[in-house]
C-alpha cells in the first residue's frame, strides 16, 4: 500500500495570498510569522501583514532565521512565539524559514529539545502551519520534514511527521521574482536533486512518479531561462510549480544518496543545501546509475535527451550528461573552488560517511551503499 500526503490546501497563482483569508482564519486569531532579515523588510512581507489585517488577525514577526536555521534559532524563536501568545505560524521565505516554523510549530506542543526528536516520528495535533515559498526548490511546503543544524554535534537533524505537513501552502510565483542568480541556482537544482532522487527511490509508486516525471521536464526546461532571466514570468512560475511537485514526491517517496552525503557539508562546511545538493549530483547518481538504468532511462527519454530506440543504459547516461550541463550553465563550484580545504575535508570524510548512512537517505538508494561508499564518494567529489 502507497500513502500520499500533500498539504490540506494549496493556493497558487498572483492572487493565491489575497485568496487566502478565510483559510487562515481557521488557524486562529493571532499569527506568528518566521522569517529572514531580507524578506523581513520586503514588499512580500508587507503584503502578508495587510492580508492579515484585513482578515482580522494580529501578527508578531520573528526575523531570527539567519541563514540555515540551527537549533537555538528555533529556541529563541519558540519562547517568543509563547511569550506572544500566538496559536498558529506562518513560514515566509526559503527553506529555513519554512522549516523553522514547522520546528517551531511542532516543539510548542511538545517537551524537551528539539534535538531529542532527531530521528523519532513527531506526532500529535500541532498549531496550524502556512507556508509561503519566496524560492523554488526546497519544496517545504508541501512536506512533512524540517532539517534543523544541532550545533553541539555539528550535524544536521532531519526531523519528521505528518503533522508538519503545512495546513497552507501559498504559493505566488511572483514572491520569487527578486532570487538572486545563486539562490536561483541553487534552489532549482534542490528541486531537480528532489525529483530524480524521489523518481529514483526504492520508495517511489506511481503517484510519486508522475509529480517527479513533470518536476524533471519542467526543471530541465525553465532553470536555465529563470538563471538568466530571473524576471521571465513563465520561468518562475514554472520552477515554483516544479518545486511544489518535487515537495510532493520527497515527501511521499523520500530522497536517497546525494540528500544523505549533502547534509554532513552543509553541517560541517556551512555550504548551502542546494548548492552542497548539486556539487554531489554527477558522482553520487554516476554511482547509483547501474542500480536502476530503467528508472534513470525514463528521465533521459521524457527530456528528450534520449529516445525509445535507445538503450536504459545509454538514456540514463543521456540524463546525467544533461545534469552536468545544467550545473555548467548554473555555475555550480568544486568544493574547492568554493573555499573548502583540502586539509580540512579530509580528515572529516569518516564522520560525513558515518552521518550520511546513519540519516536513512542512502538506504532508499536502489543499490547497496555503505559508509565505504559515502568515503571514497567524498574523497572523488573533491578531486
Amino acid at each position: 500500500m502507497a500513502h500520499f500526503a500533500i498539504p490540506s490546501h494549496i493556493l497558487t497563482g498572483k492572487d493565491a495570498l489575497s485568496s487566502a483569508i478565510p483559510y487562515l482564519k481557521e488557524y486562529g486569531s493571532r499569527a506568528f510569522i518566521v522569517t529572514g532579515k531580507h524578506v523581513g523588510k520586503s514588499p512580500m512581507l508587507d503584503q502578508l501583514k495587510k492580508t492579515l489585517e484585513k482578515a482580522q488577525i494580529a501578527y508578531y514577526v520573528f526575523d531570527g532565521i539567519t541563514g540555515e536555521p540551527t537549533d537555538q534559532m528555533i529556541e529563541e524563536g519558540l519562547a517568543q512565539y509563547r511569550k506572544a501568545g500566538c496559536q498558529f505560524v506562518i513560514g515566509i521565505g526559503g527553506g529555513s524559514p519554512l522549516d523553522s516554523a514547522k520546528a517551531i510549530a511542532a516543539m510548542a506542543v511538545n517537551e524537551g529539545k528539539i534535538a531529542d526528536y532527531n530521528g523519532k516520528e513527531i506526532t500529535g495535533k500541532v498549531p496550524g502551519i502556512v507556508a509561503i515559498p519566496t524560492t523554488s526548490g526546497t519544496g517545504s511546503e508541501a512536506t512533512k520534514f524540517t532539517i534543523i543544524t544541532d550545533q553541539e554535534k555539528d550535524i544536521k537533524m532531519l526531523l519528521k511527521g505528518d503533522c508538519l505537513v503545512p495546513d497552507l501552502a501559498i504559493v505566488d510565483p511572483d514572491f520569487t521574482m527578486d532570487m538572486p542568480k545563486s539562490v536561483t541556482a541553487a534552489t532549482g537544482l534542490d528541486a531537480l536533486t528532489h525529483a530524480v532522487e524521489a523518481y529514483t527511490s526504492k520508495k517511489a509508486f506511481a503517484l510519486t512518479d508522475v509529480f517527479a516525471v513533470s518536476a524533471v521536464r519542467r526543471i530541465m526546461k525553465y532553470l536555465p531561462v529563470a538563471y538568466q532571466n530571473g524576471y521571465d514570468a513563465k520561468a518562475r512560475e514554472e520552477m515554483s510549480l516544479a518545486a511544489l511537485e518535487a515537495g510532493f514526491c520527497i515527501n511521499n517517496s523520500s530522497v536517497t544518496l546525494v540528500h544523505g552525503m549533502s547534509r554532513p557539508i552543509g553541517a560541517l562546511f556551512h555550504v548551502p543545501h542546494g548548492i552542497s545538493n548539486a556539487m554531489l549530483l554527477k558522482e553520487c547518481l554516476g554511482f547509483a546509475l547501474d542500480g536502476a538504468y530503467d528508472r534513470f532511462a525514463d528521465l533521459g527519454r521524457a527530456i528528450g535527451a534520449a529516445t525509445e530506440q535507445d538503450s536504459d543504459e545509454d538514456a540514463a547516461k543521456a540524463l546525467l550528461t544533461e545534469i552536468e550541463k545544467l550545473c555548467s550553465i548554473c555555475e555550480v563550484p568544486t568544493l574547492r573552488e568554493y573555499g573548502i580545504k583540502e586539509e580540512e575535508f579530509l580528515p572529516v570524510i569518516e564522520k560525513m560517511a558515518e552521518d550520511a548512512v546513519a540519516s536513512g537517505s542512502p538506504g532508499n538508494t536502489r543499490k547497496s551503499v555503505t559508509k565505504e561508499d559515502c568515503m571514497r564518494l567524498y574523497r572523488k567529489i573533491y578531486g
